[in-house]
């Protein structure tokens, strides 16, 4: 393996990069102010890459441990059905919206740690009533609950528009037919 000046060996799993173990290439500014600041990566050269098939084996090792943990867990969320009440104007709108570190403090209220990153929003929440959240947890492991998003106060039913001082069918009295004026014929 031909070793290139901006190679590292991954010495933790990096978000969008790789997993530990492996030999990936990044910017200079990345290395410089992030991976190796934080002891997350090294340069490759001979001496470190020694390490990789060590590395390499922890990290399997440690795969198969956080996929049953995420598995165990996924089967803990999919179960739940969490509300939370948010607030709206007379409307029924809105004020925000609900993002997924608002699900983040939602689920630690349940005993249950999860990063934003583990939430599949395309989007915040801005509409009341019932959503599927979509989570990927460890290893890529699925899971999915749903939330009830309710409001803080009474909402009055909107009636369409033209029909604000009409009754309705029942109360309102059913129109007779009049006989034609002219010709004092009827049809029959």
């Amino acid at each position: 393996m031909t070793i290139q000046k901006n190679q590292l060996l991954l010495l933790e799993d990096v978000d969008g990069l790789g997993r530990c173990g492996d030999v990936v290439s990044a910017k200079p500014g990345f290395i410089r102010n992030y991976l190796l600041p934080r002891e997350m990566a090294v340069y490759a050269n001979k001496h470190t890459l020694r390490m990789r098939s060590k590395l390499q084996e922890e990290r399997a090792k440690r795969a198969i441990h956080d996929k049953k943990e995420a598995e165990e867990l996924a089967l803990r969320i999919n179960e739940m059905k969490l509300e939370l009440e948010v607030k709206v104007d007379p409307d029924g709108h809105m004020y925000g919206s609900v993002s997924s570190l608002d699900l983040v403090h939602l689920l630690e209220k349940e005993g249950i740690a999860v990063e934003r990153k583990n939430f599949l929003l395309p989007h915040a929440i801005k509409t009341l009533g019932e959503h599927p959240i979509p989570l990927r947890l460890k290893e890529g492991v699925p899971a999915t609950f749903t939330l009830r998003i309710n409001s803080d106060i009474v909402i009055k039913p909107l009636l369409p528009a033209g029909e604000e001082g009409a009754l309705p069918q029942e109360e309102s009295a059913p129109k007779e037919e009049s006989a034609p004026e002219e010709g004092g014929a009827s049809r029959e």
